[in-house]
């Protein structure tokens, strides 16, 4: 019988403690942990993380590391290369540096939540070790802290995106007139995290240069970036418009939707505090969540933080670059891969003052004399941690402001909400500052025209108190109005789920914890409501067959709701999805890497100019207008719909979509749950899609009593023979929650069992 089915009180030795520790598992093995000091806190936090999720943990920190090539082989020899040309390595190396001279406090608890890891890492045999281990053959090694803080370079570096290469082509290709009309940088309609008339600071000057950009040939291969549709919705209502006259806050972070799940909820809490909600394996404290006084949830504020140059070498040796019209001196950094079964690959790294040269003659180029160098805020010194440890005990709006004082990356919108009625949104990073413009393309690094001008002030950030509607919301739109004095950009932009929570919470009154629940599954697609009636209007009348008409009828009598178990979701995004793909194919035949327009954009130049001249296919020698695209891809939809070999009755959304949570190891498919019947979808409130979603959804009530819920799709334990594994997920699917209030130490109802941890 494993710990996790029995109900004694476990006695545990632990080196290093300074006090007893108590940790009380409830029900859904969410572990409460009791300490008299925070670092035996984060002590106990990492052992209880390890006990659950030890094999999670340091694949991912192989991942980011650049170390899978160890364990699974040459398969991911391209993976690591790329991570370590993007620095992650030295962006961590950075940091530890910074916390040593900057806070050692953050670095002594790093350092304590280590030993809790290899605590319980000394206490496996062989025969212990998580099965994954067994099946790719090898064994943990210690944690550290240089491994948790290259953890949150791998989060970074997942929610930092850029196309500055694809933008390069597309200008180049098509000139800036198309890029002007097909990418606004504030499209007509766009709805902001903060918008206001006035800005009460003075902004920093930004001297704008004679703009040369370096001469550039085309990228011709897809380089790696940012996974579409990686977003997040939170938003905090004021008592004014709740139904208890408290404030209530909403957060549902969308990323990856894999088993282990990314998130595992604790409860951590010493005599100073107690702070609950959802943790990332490999760091301390609480990402997300809420105390006794305040509550915080955060989504990803797309910004433009990755700018690539391209580098003017002396010669072949690349010891010196061109800068300034000088030749100055770069470094290099050899990358040791040891590959599983074969001789290690050493791969030489450039270093520039910008940053390191990723892409260059030896990786992704084909050969070509190309050298682009990454200048990332992710890779400087930062104190993230920080941030998160101040947020678990804060009390009020000041001690908000304070924790998100040392947070740089990713950037990030947090909301808040507190006991005394509070309610506040801040947009929190560090964010170069840039003339109009700048970032958008590849940029020439002989050139100090392009330097970044230095750093938006915290003063100048973008926040908003207590608004007077009653309500602060974000959903990865921009984040502030036009008239916002700083350059704000970013590769990808939401305009439909932000306006559809905008409107359901401006119309909203008497708002119940249930209502915010109902709102984080909501399944209407703004998109499909503003386009789908166009689309039929103007399909050509050829289309009114019985084959054809059997799949518009269904769209005809659809409400917009993207339900599980009907079929029109499905059509419809066939349809759009069938129409993209066919125009866009018509400008780039040989299938260069381009941005393309994103569907808001789109859809508005459908609707208002048909007869633009991108909807002209040039292969043709007649004049095409935006109706023949609705027509093919039409026909594509009906093609594919017909190849499924079921009825229009037999054919549902959720089956369409095939929701999946895979394992981390894509090879170890019967580890995962396949074809959830969910609904929900890109750019809809209920973001689930085939293979990310929603992956912490919690609504906390700040009262006098404090009441949360909270759920994610997975389980407490890594380990997939444990009932524990995924057992959230049909309760998650279904859209249930898991009751979350904080309990104190003297609580013994409803636990499952207790471990004590005493000093050794």
């Amino acid at each position: 019988m494993s710990s996790e089915d029995r109900n004694p009180i476990e006695e545990l030795d632990l080196e290093g403690l300074m006090a007893p520790v108590q940790v009380k598992y409830d029900t859904n093995l969410v572990p409460h942990i009791f300490a008299e000091n925070e670092a035996d806190l984060f002590r106990v936090q990492g052992y209880v993380t390890a006990a659950h999720r030890l094999w999670q943990m340091e694949f991912q920190v192989r991942a980011a590391e650049g170390r899978l090539s160890e364990v699974v082989g040459e398969v991911a020899l391209n993976h690591d290369r790329e991570m370590r040309r993007k620095g992650l390595g030295f962006g961590a190396e950075n940091k530890l540096a910074f916390l040593e001279k900057a806070d050692p406090e953050v670095l002594r608890f790093m350092q304590s939540y280590a030993e809790g890891v290899n605590a319980y890492i000394r206490n496996l045999s062989p025969g212990d070790f998580p099965i994954e281990y067994k099946l790719l053959d090898y064994h943990p090694e210690p944690w550290s802290p240089y491994k948790t803080l290259i953890f949150l370079m791998n989060m970074a570096e997942t929610l930092s995106g850029d196309r500055d290469l694809a933008y390069t082509n597309f200008r180049n290709l098509f000139g800036e007139s198309w890029m002007q009309q097909l990418f606004p940088e504030y499209p007509e309609g766009t709805l902001p995290v903060v918008s206001k008339e006035n800005w009460d600071f003075q902004p920093e000057t930004v001297p704008v240069p004679e703009q040369n950009y370096p001469d550039s040939s085309l990228v011709t291969r897809e380089l790696p970036g940012k996974e579409s549709g990686y977003g997040s919705n939170n938003w905090a209502v004021s008592g004014s418009k709740t139904e208890s006259g408290n404030p209530i806050l909403a957060n549902d972070p969308h990323l990856a939707l894999n088993l282990p799940s990314l998130w595992y909820a604790i409860q951590l809490s010493t005599p100073e505090y107690l702070v609950k909600g959802a943790s990332l394996p490999g760091a301390m404290g609480v990402i997300i969540g809420f105390n006794e006084r305040i509550a915080w949830g955060t989504t990803n504020a797309d910004r433009d933080v990755k700018d690539w140059y391209k580098i003017t070498f002396k010669d072949e040796s690349r010891k010196e670059y061109l800068y300034n019209g000088q030749w100055i001196q770069s470094t290099t950094r050899l990358e040791s891969i040891q590959i599983k079964g074969q001789p290690d690959f050493v791969d030489t790294v450039i270093y520039t003052h910008y940053g390191p040269v990723v892409y260059d003659r030896n990786f992704l180029t084909e050969g070509k004399p190309i050298n682009f160098a990454l200048k990332w805020t992710a890779l400087e010194g930062s104190n993230e941690q920080r941030t998160f440890l101040d947020l678990n005990q804060a009390g009020n709006y000041d001690d908000f402001l304070e924790a998100l004082s040392s947070y740089a990356a990713p950037a990030q919108n947090f909301a808040f909400a507190d006991i005394d009625g509070n309610i506040a949104m801040a947009v929190q990073g560090k964010f170069p500052i840039k003339w109009n413009g700048q970032g958008k393309y590849l940029m020439d690094g002989s050139d100090p025209d392009f330097e970044w001008q230095g750093w938006i002030p915290q003063e100048h950030q973008v926040r908003e108190f207590n608004p007077d509607r009653g309500f602060v919301m974000s959903a990865n739109q921009h984040p502030a109005s036009e008239n916002y004095p700083y350059y704000v950009f970013a590769d990808e932009f939401e305009y439909f789920r932000n306006r559809r929570i905008h409107a359901r919470l401006s119309e909203m009154q008497a708002i119940s914890t249930e209502d915010m629940m109902d709102l984080q599954l909501d399944n209407f697609d703004l998109h499909a409501s503003e386009i789908l009636p166009f689309l039929l209007e103007n399909l050509d009348s050829s289309y009114q067959t019985p084959r054809y008409q059997k799949w518009i009828a269904p769209l005809q009598a659809w409400d917009f709701d993207a339900n599980a178990d009907i079929p029109a979701p499905a059509i419809f995004n066939s349809w759009w999805n069938n129409l993209q793909t066919a125009l866009f194919r018509s400008w780039n035949p040989t299938q260069l890497p381009l941005v393309y327009p994103n569907k808001y954009v789109l859809s508005q130049s459908l609707r208002q100019e048909p007869s633009a001249p991108w909807f002209d296919d040039p292969s043709t020698e007649q004049q095409e207008r935006a109706g023949h695209w609705i027509g093919k891809g039409f026909e594509v939809m009906v093609e594919e719909m017909d190849g499924l070999g079921i009825s229009v009755d037999s054919l549902t959304w959720a089956n369409y979509k095939g929701t999946t949570l895979a394992h981390i190891l894509p090879d170890l498919e019967p580890f995962g749950r396949k074809n959830l019947q969910v609904g929900g979808g890109k750019n809809i409130v209920n973001a689930t899609s085939e293979d990310w979603g929603p992956g912490w959804r919690m609504v906390v009530e700040m009262g006098p009593e404090i009441r949360a819920f909270g759920i994610y799709p997975g389980g407490q334990s890594g380990n997939p023979g444990s009932r524990f594994y995924d057992h959230m997920i049909d309760e998650w699917a279904s859209g249930d929650y898991l009751n979350m209030d904080l309990k104190r130490a003297q609580e013994e109802e409803g636990l499952l069992f207790k471990t004590l941890f005493k000093p050794e």
